[in-house]
């Protein structure tokens, strides 16, 4: 039996190494006021496919909360037309789809900074009603260290956005 030579297994041509490239999926997870929308947008206008899953990819819980709707990710996931998918998201069910990313990539920001971005956002009003801050700080204590477990990585979001992005990028390696 011949053996195709070794460049060609590597560079996945010939009918040994015959494959077909796997998307590299991003997830970007964090706390409400971390930029995970800023930074999604930052990307898609780059180029990128980036989804942010607070437009449309949720459904309501009846107290108040969401979660992804898991069909609609599984398709988002399942489909490779493209070498990067960036998702951002943070929602309860998000941990099953843990194991379909390459990466997951937790924002994080100071409790100040969150409180401050929470008020002064235009794009999303969530944080502002009775209850909601409430369950932003509880959300931080309880939440926050289990994403942060679960991470591969953490970028604080206390540096101008496009330093941000570029950190994205580079541990993408897009």
């Amino acid at each position: 039996m011949t053996h195709p030579e070794p460049d060609v297994l590597a560079s996945g041509h010939g009918v040994l190494g015959r494959r077909i490239a796997a998307v590299k999926r991003v997830l970007l997870t964090g706390m409400s006021g971390t930029g995970k929308s800023s930074v999604i947008h930052a990307l898609s206008s780059r180029g990128f496919k980036a989804v942010d899953t607070d437009g449309g990819w949720c459904e309501p819980l009846p107290d108040g909360r969401q979660r992804w709707q898991e069909d609609a990710i599984d398709q988002l996931l399942d489909t490779e037309d493209v070498d990067v998918l960036f998702v951002a998201g943070c929602e309860e069910n998000q941990v099953s789809f843990h194991p379909r990313f390459d990466l997951i990539i937790l924002l994080s920001a100071p409790v100040e900074v969150l409180m401050k971005r929470l008020a002064s956002r235009t794009t999303n009003s969530f944080g502002r009603a009775p209850g909601e801050l409430e369950r932003v700080l509880h959300d931080l204590q309880a939440v926050e260290p289990l994403l942060r477990k679960a991470a591969t990585h953490e970028i604080r979001t206390t540096m101008p956005l496009g330093d941000v992005v570029a950190e994205v990028l580079h541990l993408a390696d897009a």
